[in-house]
């Protein structure tokens, strides 16, 4: 790949990351809002929202003062394309930490202070699939406050009497969103993974949030639990920012994983309103031939 052409694209992909919000999550955010009385504290929060994230994309500036950490999903060929792709991402990040469009969030935990340039030990965080096919990179940018109410349980459960079966899983989702309340900024977006085990959980959950909030799972006993849950949660009338509303999240999606007969994981990635994800596909010489 062309090095200029490769840098160029990862840079387009992490500031637009960082500065505008999906179309499929904004337009969750529209439809929440009429669902809200327009004279009530849910709807001017939403009106809100929506305004800043219309001048974040209008003046390319961070959607959120949080600009995340940086999560890089890179399906490639071989090790040598991966390896080229991630230097380039390394590069962009620095680059736009210096520029401010990233604000500084990755701090050493022995010396308690920031690296200064967003990039330490397994920072960015990536994960390579290797692949058939073009390749294509995938980048998440994830705040601090909703990593904070993100959970994992144990099935079964005793204190919320839930047993080793998607009812079990229904009840940890939904006790993980009453947990969270507001702390998360809300509403919120669910990635889920049932089963795993406890690394692979989070990793898989955390991956779910690249699903776009309109699709349907192609397993209809999942995708029926996703609605369920969902219609659920937004009853419970925790509302935007824990304020009180119609909407408490804006979309659920659930994965699964292979389980040890023993364990039975349910992990909860939670992602504020501000989920920041894009997917690309690059061309043989490195630059974006598609937005996916």
């Amino acid at each position: 790949m062309d090095k200029s052409l490769l840098y160029q694209s990862m840079y387009d992909i992490v500031r637009k990351t960082s500065t505008e919000l999906p179309d499929d999550a904004k337009m969750a955010l529209k439809n929440a809002c009429l669902k809200e009385n327009k004279d009530s504290i849910a709807s001017e929060i939403f009106d809100t929202i929506l305004t800043s994230v219309n001048l974040s994309k209008a003046d390319s500036l961070p959607v959120c003062q949080d600009s995340g950490t940086v999560f890089a999903l890179v399906k490639a060929h071989d090790s040598d394309e991966y390896d080229e792709i991630r230097t380039s991402i390394i590069h962009a990040v620095q680059a736009l930490t210096s520029e401010g469009i990233l604000r500084q969030n990755c701090v050493d935990p022995v010396t308690e202070t920031t690296t200064g340039d967003n990039t330490g030990e397994h920072v960015p965080r990536f994960h390579f699939v290797p692949a058939d096919g073009p390749a294509q990179v995938g980048i998440m940018l994830k705040g601090g406050g909703s990593e904070n109410v993100s959970a994992q349980y144990s099935l079964p459960d005793k204190a919320l009497q839930a047993g080793r079966d998607f009812d079990g899983v229904r009840k940890c989702i939904l006790d993980a969103v009453f947990q969270a309340q507001g702390k998360g900024c809300s509403p919120g977006i669910l990635g889920v993974c049932i089963g795993g085990d406890r690394a692979s959980g989070y990793a898989i959950a955390k991956e779910q949030l690249f699903r776009k909030l309109d699709d349907i799972h192609n397993n209809e006993t999942i995708a029926m639990l996703e609605t369920k849950i969902l219609e659920q949660a937004n009853s419970m009338g925790i509302g935007p920012m824990g304020l009180g509303g119609a909407t408490t999240l804006l979309g659920i999606k659930i994965g699964t994983a292979g389980r040890h007969p023993a364990c039975y994981f349910v992990t909860i990635s939670y992602s504020c309103w501000a989920t920041r994800r894009y997917f690309i596909e690059l061309d043989d010489r490195g630059a974006i031939s598609k937005w996916l």
